[in-house]
């Protein structure tokens, strides 16, 4: 389970490979003097260790406490310049920072000529690599050394820096706009959850179209189009518009495959719109689409040209692997999928340092809803349970809920009458408790209520009754999010028809396959 809690520091050379760890020390015996040993010692001790523990820093002897706090921030950062002497060349963002820098050197000793040349080309680079931003920042930088480097040609270089200037940043103005706009509705998502009536989604909508009906599409250049289209998919996914999350998020996608060197240069963007891509897939359970864009984000990271980094490495793991967890889930393929889980359970481990405690709880409860489809109710229970118990974790509460109302299930499906009853109570209690319920939990509340009260010959008309409730709610536009978590029809069909819940899932998902 990740930590948040663990020294900055130690966690940074634990991230370190043995190329960086042979670097640093390459690089630390340069600044090595009989004054400054102790921060080499100071890393040699922590990168031995398997846990963060001052007492044995200071049992060293060499290192004193007071000395600790400043030393440890010396090492940090000597650390960092280290890893950023060594940056792949192949990265063009510091690239185009390195030569910023040779720049400013050539400008301070008043070598105005050659500071332009870089600049004019690194301008170039930056604009071919849609690098808005630093293209901006470097015709300011143009603007300062014309004014005080005159030469006859300045009235012409002087318009066009300022034509340049203002395009760059009206550009730069247009994204930054969207991206307030993806952020701003992303926190209200966080803050107020998905809408729940016309109401609210007149007033999301009336945000929305209030931000971007003064802006013209056609004149986009690719972050534009990068944070439209990002902006679009967060108002799609707040109002519950499954069809404009996929149109939009099918554009996020086709721009990268469209403009592939965007793809190496912007890999974080490329994985989250494959992510969100998929999961629109998913919630509109368009099978065969699903698989095939899947498959070929599998490929294009396994592409020798895709960049690899302790973050991307993190964030391919998490997306692709929940991915095929849903595709599993949505063919309903559960006792196929079970080789997953001991490569899902191993990955975890190796990435807890850069994933959240909410990435790590999804995940268990897709594995307990693989085990719940394959019958294994104990198995599905220790997963659920895991969520349930985890007090220090505050996470949506759909999440929350439908893991307590999957653990009762399971539950009564193992007849176990004791747990069942507690199990009711808890379940009973935190719904209660749950702000602004949906139709769906309402009426989940009102049935496990009765549960126990039901006469043996009368369940199997209760849950034809819930049944066709459940089928009324699943139109609901506000309503039918909640069936993507637990399709609790299909499980009460094979209540009604005495049959293996996979089985029904496995016929729908045949006629549903497109």
């Amino acid at each position: 389970m990740a930590n948040h809690q663990k020294d900055f520091l130690f966690v940074l050379i634990k991230s370190l490979t043995k190329s960086e760890k042979r670097q640093f020390k390459i690089f630390a015996s340069r600044l090595e003097t009989s004054s400054n040993t102790k921060f080499i010692e100071l890393f040699n001790i922590l990168d031995k260790s398997e846990t963060y523990d001052e007492k044995i820093i200071l049992k060293s002897g060499s290192i004193k406490k007071i000395q600790l706090s400043n030393l440890k921030s010396y090492l940090y950062k000597q650390i960092l310049v280290s890893i950023r002497l060594n940056i792949p060349s192949q990265n063009i963002r510091y690239q185009l920072r390195e030569q910023m820098d040779f720049a400013v050197i050539l400008y301070n000793k008043g070598l105005y000529k050659q500071s332009l040349k870089i600049l004019d080309k690194t301008k170039q680079q930056a604009i071919e690599h849609d690098e808005k931003y630093m293209a901006y920042e470097i015709v300011e930088f143009e603007k300062l050394i014309e004014s005080q480097y005159i030469t006859r040609s300045i009235q012409g270089r002087a318009d066009e820096l300022v034509i340049q200037a203002k395009e760059l940043n009206y550009r730069n103005t247009i994204s930054s706009k969207l991206s307030n706009l993806s952020l701003q509705l992303y926190g209200i998502m966080l803050k107020t959850g998905y809408v729940k009536n016309d109401e609210e989604y007149r007033y999301i909508d009336d945000y929305f179209q209030k931000h971007i009906s003064k802006l013209d599409e056609t004149k986009f250049g690719f972050r534009e189009k990068y944070w439209f289209y990002n902006a679009n998919l967060w108002r799609s996914f707040l109002v519950q518009d499954f069809l404009a999350s996929y149109k939009f998020s099918y554009k996020w996608v086709t721009l990268f495959y469209d403009n592939p060197n965007m793809i190496y240069l912007n890999p974080v963007f490329f994985l989250k719109g494959n992510n969100y891509f998929l999961e629109s897939l998913y919630m509109l359970k368009h099978q065969t689409n699903f698989k095939k864009y899947l498959t070929l984000l599998e490929e294009t990271i396994q592409d020798p040209k895709f960049p690899v980094n302790d973050n991307i490495t993190s964030l391919a793991f998490l997306y692709v692997y929940n991915n095929k967890l849903n595709y599993h889930i949505l063919e309903a393929s559960f006792k196929e999928s079970e080789y997953l889980i001991p490569e899902i359970l191993d990955k975890l481990k190796l990435h807890s340092n850069h994933l959240d405690e909410h990435h790590e709880m999804m995940f268990y409860y897709k594995i307990a809803s693989i085990y719940f489809g394959n019958e294994k109710y104990n198995e599905s229970i220790f997963y659920l349970e895991k969520i349930i118990n985890n007090k220090n974790l505050s996470m949506r509460e759909d999440l929350m809920c439908f893991s307590r109302i999957l653990c009762l299930i399971a539950h009564y499906e193992l007849g176990k009458d004791y747990y069942l009853e507690n199990q009711l109570k808890n379940t009973y209690k935190f719904l209660l408790k749950m702000n602004d319920l949906h139709e769906v939990q309402k009426e989940i509340i009102k049935f496990l209520k009765n549960l126990n009260n039901f006469y043996p010959s009368d369940i199997k008309k209760e849950f034809i009754k819930m049944r066709a409730r459940f089928v009324e709610l699943e139109k609901n536009t506000y309503e039918k999010r909640a069936f993507l978590y637990l399709d609790i029809i299909s499980w009460l069909e094979s209540k009604i028809e005495n049959r293996k819940m996979s089985d029904i899932m496995k016929e729908k998902a045949k006629l549903n396959n497109r």
